[in-house]
């Protein structure tokens, strides 16, 4: 009896596991998305700005080009504050698997 509480202990971990591993793999494909959205908004604020600022000489940094570094710059932290966000959500996920797993132990029912 004790082998059907451990292959029913495993059976619940490897399930466990193969939703969390489901979980990140649509994490991260919405991570995916994300970025590429982001990535897609910034050529569409760099053409806005393109048609409302004019490109100016090489001989000096335009308006433009400040806004535009600007717009960059604002997307990449938005793409690594999502990043980080998404890590620390896997990371307690995995964490509270590996929390799970040890607790299965000593729910095992003694020998008397």
């Amino acid at each position: 009896m004790a082998e059907n509480t451990e292959e029913t202990g495993s059976t619940e971990k490897n399930t466990a596991v193969e939703r969390v591993a489901g979980l990140s793999d649509e994490v991260l494909k919405s991570v995916e998305s994300g970025q590429r959205t982001a990535i897609e908004a910034v050529r569409k604020f760099v053409g806005s700005v393109d048609e409302a600022m004019p490109v100016h000489g090489d001989d000096h940094p335009s308006r433009r080009a400040t806004i535009v570094d600007a717009a960059l710059e604002m997307a990449d932290k938005l793409v690594k504050t999502q990043y980080e966000f998404i890590r620390s959500v896997v990371g307690s996920a995995s964490e509270a698997l590996n929390k799970q797993g040890e607790a299965k132990p000593a729910d095992k029912p003694s020998a008397d």
